[in-house]
């Protein structure tokens, strides 16, 4: 399974009710529930008001399509980072899955995922 990794910086947010969203940009991953309201987006685009963020994300996208009837696929690539102490924010989207790890452990989460067979493009 290959992986890309994306050039972008990251950020996680907490948002408050009167945060503004931009949905048009091209890496927007926004969650509402009854508990609360997260954005993950480019760093830049992060809104002022945040309740809180985090920033220094990295991405990995797994390449291609992924069917839903597959199983396992973020079990073994979490496994591969759980095991070498690398803490995940995993995004799904309809076609694939993103792992978000911080920028100080990118490099030990590339050879851990390298030594568990997985391409990184």
């Amino acid at each position: 399974m290959t992986l890309e990794l994306l050039e972008q910086a990251f950020s996680v947010c907490k948002l408050s009710e009167d945060s503004p969203v931009d949905l048009s940009m091209p890496f927007c991953f926004y969650a509402r529930t009854d508990a609360e309201i997260s954005l993950v987006c480019e760093t830049e685009a992060a809104p002022a008001n945040c309740l809180a963020r985090e920033d220094g994300w990295c991405a990995l996208r797994v390449a291609g399509q992924l069917d839903f009837s597959l199983l396992g696929i973020l079990a073994g690539l979490t496994g591969a980072l759980a095991a070498a102490g690398v803490s995940v924010f995993a995004v799904s989207t309809y076609d694939t899955d993103y792992l978000m790890v911080k920028q100080t452990a990118l490099e030990r989460a590339e050879r851990a995922l390298s030594a568990a067979g997985y391409t990184i493009a």
